[in-house]
């Protein structure tokens, strides 16, 4: 996988993947993205792949869900690997840490693909490492990492597979990047075991949507309520007003309160506010935008207007949430009483450390 995810099947050389953990690491994603290789080899039988796990201090490093995983290194002994992973999680800001970048620059330099799960994309975009290439992220950092990066091209895709850059949106969408990688690599046929053995059902596309659909999330199948509201979301930054919502759909601003007070419990308008204050608190959270861009960025055109409404929502400020989002509880590396949970063994010898 020397400078490019390979190209076509039957590749003969053993493959080693680098999985670098950062805290609060998501481990659903970690563990959708290195199970697809363990059964590859197991289906193959014969080790196609090896992984290992570094962090920064070559100690254990605790995922979000609390589960302490022991590591093969720190971020500085990987070397000769075709494939560098970021696994990060909540408050993947905090912990882009120089050394991860130095490694993964190193890597790329030497002909290393570049990848990352779940929020692991925004490690890349600061390391500069994705400039040039398409890239994908969790829908919920979607809005902050375009505001962070504007000159990324960055999609809504499940994953994204550009030369020598992958990434996904985490969650399951890591397995359905690992079995593409995999389908390139060794077929398609493989590649459907895998997906077998996973009782995975099926590989799905990149362009899939990776949110569930409105439907399902509003608990609501009314055709005109679920139009109007797929509107609002698209119109966070220049909201519509109410007659203008209802006139879109060929309906009365009367009919569209009492849709919207009937299936939702709420008028339209305060179900609009709220979706705009959930971007506005993302971008708080996620970014370093100054408050009163992040206001007119989801549509309130004084900071005031914004703080009062953010308050009245939330029961704290905007600023208050800026620095709540910005003050991390140090992260325990090592916990001598946590359980450990040992990582796949990898397939086949390991020549990744210095």
């Amino acid at each position: 996988m020397q400078g490019a995810v390979p190209q076509g099947a039957g590749a003969a050389r053993t493959r080693s993947f680098g999985f670098f953990l950062v805290p609060q690491f998501s481990l659903a994603a970690f563990t959708a993205a290195v199970e697809p290789l363990r059964l590859a080899n197991r289906a193959a039988g014969r080790p196609l792949y090896t992984w290992h796990l570094f962090s920064q201090t070559g100690e254990a490093v605790v995922a979000s869900s609390s589960v302490e995983l022991r590591v093969d290194g720190c971020f500085a002994d990987a070397r000769r690997l075709d494939a560098a992973i970021v696994c990060s999680g909540l408050d993947v800001q905090e912990y882009s840490h120089r050394e991860l970048m130095a490694a993964l620059r190193r890597l790329s330099s030497h002909g290393a693909s570049i990848g990352a799960v779940c929020t692991g994309t925004w490690v890349l975009a600061r390391a500069g490492l994705l400039d040039g290439y398409r890239a994908t992220v969790h829908w919920e950092n979607h809005a902050g990492l375009v505001a962070e990066f504007p000159h990324l091209e960055v999609s809504q895709e499940l994953f994204e597979i550009d030369r020598g850059r992958f990434t996904c949106a985490g969650g399951e969408a890591a397995t359905d990047m690992m079995l593409s990688i995999i389908a390139r690599d060794h077929g398609g046929e493989l590649a459907r075991q895998v997906t077998d053995q996973l009782i995975h059902h099926r590989i799905r596309e990149p362009g899939e949507r990776q949110r569930i659909d409105l439907r399902t999330r509003l608990g609501v199948a009314h055709p005109r309520l679920v139009e109007v509201v797929e509107l609002m979301e698209s119109r966070i930054e220049e909201p519509l007003s109410c007659a203008e919502l209802a006139a879109a759909v060929g309906s009365s601003t009367r009919q569209l309160e009492r849709l919207f007070c009937r299936y939702l419990g709420k008028p339209p308008m305060k179900h609009y506010i709220g979706l705009r204050l959930q971007r506005a608190r993302q971008l708080l959270r996620q970014t370093s935008m100054p408050i009163l861009a992040v206001a007119l960025s989801c549509g309130f055109p004084t900071a005031s207007h914004f703080s009062k409404s953010y308050f009245e929502h939330f029961g704290c400020s905007p600023s208050a949430e800026r620095r709540r989002a910005t003050t991390v509880t140090p992260v325990e590396l090592t916990k001598g009483s946590a359980m450990h949970d040992t990582a796949p063994a990898a397939a086949g010898p390991a020549a990744v450390l210095l």
